[in-house]
């Protein structure tokens, strides 16, 4: 459980703060002062510090340059009321993590918390808004997205610094890598985000009805078509529509939609005149467009169009540092949601989570996580109660795991990462999450016990 110090010279306001992060399964431990906390930094270890900043003696401020002193990676929020925020201002220059305004709510405060927890791990999480077609930028179930992948990281970055224009974006990534949440975080960072997100799933509507979908259609332009329906496109107006699995639309509606895209306007079935549009597009697809286009299955004209920023999304297999790190948020999620006690998941569990080839990515793993918590029965997830699709497929064999220590089990990893990655360390290391000086003294402890891996 992670240790939190809490540093107000109010106890009201410590028994407050401390019953809030208690709730939320964090451990605390309360000081009066800064002096005392100083004492308590230097005696034990704690994952943050939650410090007012108007206190008697050694004021938050001072208390947060001592903590910088002790533990720098120790993250730090200033808790200050509406008239000295820009002390909290002058904090966060001074390496504060973030600052709570007074009055602030529990959620508020968990997540600040998090935040700030997730920060100091080296973690990417930025919120991705609501799950769902109509989201209008609120962040009530909002779902996240976390990374300390450097190469999902630059991607991020990307999206976040694009966000702003109305450059249309190609999203390319496997299924279940979270193409959806990336252009939702798009839409959340733009000047949209109050503006309505929709999206489209092009593969799951059939090509008689998608174009009444996107674009709509008057009464009795077609057998059926018995009131006026306003498209997709005119409902996202002024936001952000998602046309998920691009590749999948067929020719003739592609044409049209090159002429959206050129146009900046759409025609309903059966309309009279064109009806201007505002709208950010963003795609997603599964499939290699480029090859789709030389196999004349989608329009070159179109591609470009849509391609004008291109973000390709890494399979999670190919980032195994992150597999830990989103079971744990995922494992916190759904423990909440089933009203489960769960504090964790063994190192066991995780190895054998690290070792698998995830061809569903991240919605594989999470149905993993999801069937883990059901199924446990006790506060930490071990390897039995992960029950996993086609285990003969796996990249590792589980009927032996019973019978193999962990050593070996990490032993089996390095083996296997240095071998999809030829040998090379650096990018070994950087998939397996860990430090090149880590991997080096893994391969030279394997080496002394004659447990030779060879590489380039």
């Amino acid at each position: 459980m992670k240790k939190i110090l809490i540093v107000d010279d109010e106890e009201g306001m410590r028994i407050a703060l401390s019953e809030a992060l208690s709730r939320a399964g964090f451990d605390t431990i309360c000081c009066c002062d800064g002096i005392e906390a100083v004492g308590e930094l230097k005696s034990s270890q704690f994952a943050m510090v939650i410090t007012d900043v108007k206190m008697p003696g050694m004021d938050g401020v001072a208390l947060l340059r001592e903590v910088k002193k002790i533990t720098p990676e120790t993250p730090v929020v200033i808790v200050t009321a509406y008239g000295t925020v820009d002390n909290a201002v002058e904090a966060m220059k001074q390496g504060a993590c973030d600052y709570l305004l007074k009055p602030f709510s529990f959620e508020n405060l968990i997540d600040i918390v998090r935040n700030g927890l997730s920060q100091a791990k080296g973690l990417f999480k930025g919120s991705a808004g609501e799950s769902g077609n109509g989201s209008n930028g609120s962040r009530k179930n909002a779902r996240s997205i976390i990374t300390k992948d450097p190469e999902m990281i630059r991607i991020l970055t990307m999206a976040r610094e694009i966000a702003a224009s109305n450059a249309t974006v190609l999203i390319y990534g496997e299924s279940g890598t979270g193409k959806e949440l990336i252009a939702q975080y798009i839409h959340q960072n733009s000047r949209r985000r109050n503006k309505p997100f929709i999206a489209v799933n092009c593969a799951a509507i059939p090509d008689n009805l998608l174009e009444s979908e996107l674009f709509g259609h008057e009464k009795g332009s077609f057998t059926g078509a018995s009131f006026r329906k306003f498209g997709k496109f005119e409902i996202a107006q002024g936001g952000t529509i998602l046309l998920d699995e691009i590749g999948e639309m067929s020719m003739t509606l592609q044409s049209k939609l090159l002429r959206v895209l050129q146009e900046f306007e759409i025609d309903r079935i059966g309309g009279k005149e064109p009806v201007p549009i505002d709208v950010r597009v963003i795609s997603t697809t599964n499939v290699d467009l480029k090859k789709a286009v030389k196999e004349h299955k989608f329009r070159e004209d179109l591609y470009f169009r849509l391609n004008v920023i291109p973000l390709k999304i890494p399979p999670l297999r190919e980032r195994k540092g992150d597999i830990e790190i989103v079971a744990d948020y995922l494992l916190e999620m759904h423990a909440k949601k089933n009203k489960k006690n769960i504090t964790g998941i063994s190192r066991e569990a995780i190895l054998d989570l690290i070792g698998r080839k995830w061809k569903g990515n991240v919605r594989e793993l999470q149905n993993c996580i999801e069937r883990a918590v059901l199924l446990c029965q006790g506060r930490v997830i071990g390897i039995g109660d992960l029950i996993m699709e086609e285990r003969e497929d796996q990249e590792m064999n589980h009927c032996e795991l019973p019978s193999t220590t962990l050593e070996e089990m990490e032993r089996r990893m390095i083996v296997k990462t240095l071998d999809e990655n030829r040998g090379n360390r650096t990018h070994a290391a950087r998939s397996l999450g860990i430090s090149i000086r880590t991997l080096r003294n893994k391969l030279k402890e394997y080496k002394e016990k004659n447990l030779v891996v060879d590489t380039v």
